[in-house]
């Protein structure tokens, strides 16, 4: 089984378009040890031909352009993709806006929880993916799933999904309400166990996620891999590099460092490999020759960069 992390930023990837803030300058100069990353998103293989892609971010043309697997093959037929699948663990615009990308009539399953699916259900630009070619499928959450692609071919990879805490997506929030409480924990945003046909080993991958509990610590207990959240550093970090005023809690995601943060939260836990992704553009640990990101790997942590692979 290999993982390929193909986007390792949160929304917006790094830099960001617009943001002029000292890590986002360093990256487009070049600084060593300064990274540009593209937004959140992994393929996974069981056989090194199908793939699944866990998250379609709108990077996803230069993302499948860097990696040569999800390309076509070099005797394929003149329209072809070697990406079988699309599964989805929430409607953030940097989750499925990739969808859209993928709209030349060509088939292949999206898989999601009945929450999102109804958000692009709701969204009639997603017609674009004719459900006749490419179907859209009910993840459960009761039962681990095979994944198959839209011709109905298991593709090897078996995914158990289970609700995380975290939020709505942005633009479904009702903006009208000040007081509104976006939170969710019943199926908005989800993590999802990844495996093979066979039940040896797995790898979970979390993007999103506002707290952590016994239940998701039991839920991880003796994972072999762990792919979680690692968008901002500190809770208060947009609001301190002036270029926010949301905490890392008001946008769905914990921060890493502090008392209720997630190095803390994860410490006792048995996990063999512990690797953070979708990370913001104002997180420190993006500069490599940072005291914060010395902390993270004295802590037992990586931070995820375009291209790294797992296999187990």
């Amino acid at each position: 089984m290999r993982v390929k992390i193909i986007g390792s930023a949160a929304g917006g990837g790094f830099p960001q378009w617009n943001c002029n803030y000292r890590l986002s300058r360093a990256a487009r100069r070049g600084m060593p040890g300064v990274r540009s990353r593209t937004q959140s998103s992994i393929a996974v293989s069981a056989d090194g031909t199908d793939w699944v892609l866990f998250n379609a971010s709108p990077d996803i043309r230069q993302q499948i352009a860097q990696a040569p697997e999800l390309q076509p093959a070099a005797d394929a037929p003149l329209r072809s993709t070697p990406i079988r699948a699309v599964v989805l663990t929430n409607a953030d615009v940097d989750h499925v806006a990739g969808l859209l990308s993928l709209r030349e009539r060509q088939p292949f399953a999206i898989y999601a929880t009945a929450q999102v699916l109804a958000t692009l259900e709701a969204s009639s630009i997603f017609n674009v993916l004719d459900p006749a070619i490419v179907p859209r499928r009910l993840l459960a959450q009761t039962e681990e799933m095979a994944i198959c692609g839209a011709d109905g071919h298991p593709t090897g990879v078996v995914v158990g999904s289970f609700p995380v805490p975290g939020k709505v997506a942005l633009y479904l929030e009702q903006r009208g309400d000040p007081a509104a409480d976006f939170s969710s924990d019943t199926g908005d945003t989800i993590g999802v166990r990844i495996g093979g046909t066979g039940g040896r080993g797995a790898v979970f991958y979390i993007p999103g996620c506002s707290r952590i509990g016994a239940a998701l610590r039991a839920r991880l207990a003796d994972a072999a891999c762990l792919l979680f959240d690692g968008t901002v550093y500190t809770d208060d970090e947009m609001i301190t590099a002036r270029v926010g005023q949301k905490t890392g809690a008001r946008m769905g995601h914990i921060a890493m460092s502090g008392e209720a943060g997630s190095i803390v939260g994860l410490a006792d836990v048995k996990i063999g490999r512990r690797i953070f992704i979708h990370i913001n553009n104002t997180n420190p640990v993006l500069d490599e020759n940072s005291a914060e990101h010395a902390a993270v790997k004295a802590a037992g942590w990586e931070v995820a960069s375009d291209g790294m692979e797992i296999e187990f």
